[in-house]
């Protein structure tokens, strides 16, 4: 008489903890989670007080590019006089060269206020241009665009807006700043409400 035996079970018992998986999809959730509420507290900063912040951020970017002018500088003077494959006015032109990227960074570095109204005129002034650019290039392909009337009016908004910036470029600089802490509000918010929205699903 034969007996039959059970089969043994070979299922892992169920520990309850989430995988790999499920935590790095929670981390990453999370760091989008902390930077929308950062967007959002800085967005408000900007739009509250935009002068204050504004000239807070062109003086960091002032810094930075100080700081880049000086390094490069340095690795021009560096690499002119110990390469051994530049020779005569190679060298010379390189060495001359690091020279102007030192002290074009400490003038900088020295008049961070003057150095931040020119960026700030610099990027008002480009953004300007680019809008008229891109609102000619509307014009240009609005015969052939199967949405013609709103190419028209894209090209016209585009080159109003920047004419103005080229006419007005500090008031340009401050619509565009605030223009920018209201985009990263509403950003910001909508960033924090998927996170939570997606967690809870």
């Amino acid at each position: 008489m034969t007996t039959q035996t059970p089969e043994n079970s070979t299922t892992a018992p169920e520990t309850g903890e989430p995988d790999i998986a499920t935590r790095l999809t929670d981390g990453v959730r999370t760091a989008f989670g902390i930077g929308g509420l950062i967007a959002v507290v800085l967005g408000l900063l900007i739009i509250f007080n935009p002068a204050k912040s504004g000239v807070v951020a062109m003086q960091v970017l002032a810094v930075v590019m100080a700081a880049y002018a000086l390094v490069v500088g340095v690795v021009y003077v560096g690499s002119s006089i110990f390469s051994k494959a530049m020779t005569g006015w190679s060298r010379v032109g390189h060495i001359l060269l690091g020279l102007l990227y030192i002290a074009g960074g400490i003038v900088m570095m020295l008049n961070l206020g003057a150095t931040s109204v020119v960026l700030a005129l610099f990027l008002t002034f480009t953004i300007g241009i680019l809008w008229m650019i891109e609102g000619i290039m509307a014009f240009t392909v609005a015969g052939k665009s199967p949405n013609k009337v709103w190419s028209i009016i894209y090209g016209v908004i585009s080159v109003i807006a920047g004419i103005v910036l080229l006419v007005s470029p500090m008031l340009g600089a401050v619509t565009l700043w605030l223009l920018l802490g209201i985009s990263m509000v509403v950003m910001g918010i909508v960033q924090v409400i998927r996170v939570f929205t997606g967690r809870s699903a």
